[in-house]
């Protein structure tokens, strides 16, 4: 696990560690199962996406799919990135507002839309 992940790392004494906060300090305050997102780790991966795009001469806007997680602390983060957003319903539209993900840079794609969603 951490040959592959390098953003994770064994401590003595804490054991588990995501950019340097114990695992098991989070699963002790918020009970497991639960999902843990490093906010520098999630930059790091958009960061190596952008560049990639770059360098293969691709001139791309790249929009998070926020069904993938519509946590407001992640749509944040990427929006301050100068992320956009890839919705397909009026309440992802809702949280990527909330966020405070600027109209331009959200693309409301998929089928079966409501009417009031059209």
């Amino acid at each position: 696990l951490l040959a592959t992940h390098p953003h994770l790392k064994m401590d003595v004494q804490s054991g588990l560690m995501l950019e340097d906060v114990p695992l098991n300090a989070i699963a002790d305050a918020v009970g497991t199962p639960c999902w843990v997102i490093g906010a520098g780790t999630l930059r790091a991966r958009m960061h190596r996406l952008r560049a990639a795009m770059q360098q293969a001469g691709l001139n791309v806007a790249i929009h998070y799919a926020v069904q993938a997680n519509d946590h407001l602390a992640v749509l944040s983060l990427l929006r301050a990135e100068g992320y956009g957003a890839d919705i397909v319903s009026g309440g992802e539209l809702a949280r990527a507002i909330k966020a405070g993900m600027p109209a331009d840079r959200i693309v409301f794609s998929g089928v079966g839309k409501a009417e009031a969603e059209l």
